[in-house]
């Protein structure tokens, strides 16, 4: 059985990613790519479905024992995980190298006192579990070979098959380091280089450090901002410079529900603020390379743009449920792709644009596409702001006038025309300052309960919906306008866990609700932090920081969150890491800081 979400660290290479449990299996590693098939996918399944463990040994009828301690390598992606044993101790390091070639995981066992029994058990499943390698020897090293994949396991280890299974026991002693190697390949081309483990993980300790170094975040809450950033990098796609919103699929947001969905895909919305933290914190490498795999994505049909793309810009994410994985903890269906790809949300307009003004205010080169592309943009929604879409929750009931999409695309426009009256675009800046008055009138009107003084969900609706608390933040209204007030305790009140955290919005159980699904999920964390930031904004800065002190306790051990929080449970719920949670702890961060409201 699968260890529970906050069980798991990230390993990765900015190209794909890896999950290590406390025990020291890897459940979860799709090669080559972050959306490629799982060769360990015994997250959502069983150990059938393929999964590598390395530590110390144990009785075949014990559970395997957990690390004593586990932590990152200062500000880096290298997992220590030490084992405390009657035998001695022993430390695992575990990372992925920056690469150009073959993608690899290198696991290197040390001794750190007396003499330890260890085994790993290697056992490889391609297509998500399903199909069983061939393994044989090739020139001394041991391959596993299905359809167009190999993949490579070198060690200095005597190793031996067993029930489709490769082992390796052995015994380590002080001051020895025995590594262990798996590199993937495609299976009609030459083997992969000999792995080079100590002179790799030099180097992957040098990029770590190297890469945290042009951080200009400073404050008090330095080591969850770095641990942030560190996250969001891991979930940059080098080659293109696309962010996956997570890297797995189907982690649930309700234990044993229906609420699966597939995050190894760059949403623009995730993507775009997910930039707009980067450049706050100095690293415009990275929103360079990310405005220019938009430009790419969206070439020649910016009128049709998607929510999502693949990692390289890829346009069809078919959604196919995998019938012969049980799930995470019994939470099916299993899905790959998504469906939402092609949903109308309207509010990604406004976070795209949000994110190029934001480039352009900070200094990033300009690009005069960019700047065609925002007209392009503004120019759609001049005739499409006023329709009903799935939202930001891309909820698969009927379309709605969702306020939080007429807000963001009210942000489009505004920062559109910013951008004209900068002097670096021409465009008809009264007709769209009668556009902006337009959008921001019909929202108002249509948006606002007088009675509840709060904004709704959508027009004529009674819902609410976490999202509103974007409005100050994006500028729609100033923090101290009575309906903003309103709004945020309406929020406090009626989308509140016991805990305090925040729900996106009601759901009703075994009912379809207004997404279209049966079933509940946890608090939302991001809205979460949305809420700190609001709380600050209005001047209950004591208050923020509270929530924002109550929300990183909730990390795992690594500083690591899910999607959501499972308040019944205690426990970590969605898809794991999550781009989504760990940008608003950024940007709550920086804002606390700012106004100085944080504790000694």
């Amino acid at each position: 059985m699968a260890g529970r979400i906050e069980d798991y660290a990230l390993i990765g290479d900015m190209q794909t990613a890896a999950l290590v449990c406390r025990d020291g299996t890897v459940d979860w590693l799709c090669l080559p790519r972050f959306d490629s098939h799982a060769i360990f996918a015994g997250l959502l399944g069983t150990e059938e479905h393929g999964f590598w463990r390395l530590g110390p040994a144990h009785a075949a009828d014990a559970e395997p024992p957990t690390a004593a301690r586990r932590s990152y390598r200062g500000d880096s992606l290298i997992l220590e995980s030490e084992w405390d044993t009657p035998r001695g101790t022993v430390r695992v390091t575990d990372f992925m190298p920056p690469r150009d070639g073959a993608p690899q995981l290198i696991r290197i066992v040390e001794g750190v006192s007396g003499r330890v029994p260890m085994r790993s058990a290697l056992r490889m499943r391609f297509s998500y579990g399903r199909v069983v390698p061939w393994v044989h020897k090739h020139e001394g090293r041991t391959v596993a070979v299905a359809g167009p994949d190999s993949v490579w396991f070198d060690t200095e280890a005597e190793t031996y098959g067993k029930s489709l299974t490769t082992y390796a026991d052995f015994t380590i002693a002080p001051g020895e380091r025995i590594a262990f190697t798996i590199s993937w390949e495609p299976s009609h081309k030459q083997p992969p280089p000999l792995p080079e483990p100590e002179q790799s993980l030099e180097a992957t300790e040098d990029f770590w450090r190297d890469w945290v170094e042009h951080c200009t975040y400073h404050g008090p809450y330095r080591e969850a901002v770095v641990r942030s950033l560190i996250t969001l990098k891991a979930l940059t796609y080098a080659p293109t410079g696309g962010i996956v919103a997570a890297p797995t699929t189907s982690l649930p947001e309700e234990i044993g529900g229906v609420r699966n969905w597939d995050y190894r895909y760059t949403w623009l919305r995730d993507a775009a603020i997910t930039l707009s933290s980067l450049l706050r914190t100095g690293y415009r490498e990275e929103a360079r390379a990310w405005r220019e795999w938009l430009l790419r994505a969206v070439a020649g049909d910016p009128e049709n743009l998607q929510i999502m793309y693949g990692i390289a810009g890829e346009r069809e994410l078919g959604e196919a449920e995998l019938d012969w994985l049980p799930g995470y903890e019994n939470s099916g269906p299993v899905r790959v792709g998504n469906g939402a790809a092609h949903q109308l949300q309207l509010d990604v307009y406004g976070e795209v644009t949000e994110a190029l003004h934001l480039a352009h205010m900070t200094g990033l080169a300009r690009n005069d596409y960019a700047s065609l592309l925002q007209l392009k943009l503004i120019r759609y929604l001049e005739d499409h702001w006023d329709e009903p879409d799935e939202g930001i929750w891309e909820v698969r009931g009927p379309r709605r006038h969702f306020v939080h999409s007429k807000v963001m695309a009210w942000v489009a426009v505004d920062r559109t025309i910013k951008l004209i009256e900068s002097g670096d675009a021409d465009g008809p800046l009264e007709k769209w300052r009668e556009l902006r008055d337009d959008i921001h009138r019909d929202v108002c009107e249509r948006g606002y309960d007088k009675e509840r003084n709060t904004f709704t969900q959508s027009y004529g609706s009674k819902e609410l919906d976490a999202s509103l608390l974007l409005i100050p933040q994006m500028g729609f209204l100033p923090p101290d306008d009575k309906r903003v007030i309103g709004t945020i305790e309406a929020i406090q009140r009626e989308l509140s866990t016991s805990d305090g955290f925040i729900l996106r919005y009601p759901t009703d159980g075994e009912a379809a609700g207004v997404d279209g699904l049966p079933g509940d999920e946890g608090a939302f964390l991001a809205c979460s932090f949305w809420m700190a930031d609001d709380l600050a904004m209005i001047g209950r800065v004591d208050e923020a920081r509270k929530l924002f002190e109550k929300l990183l306790a909730l990390r795992n051990d690594l500083g690591l969150l899910a999607e959501e929080w499972d308040p019944r449970l205690k426990r970590q719920v969605g898809n794991f890491p999550q781009a989504f949670s760990h940008v608003p702890l950024i940007d709550t961060a920086l804002r606390l800081t700012a106004s100085g409201a944080y504790g000694g």
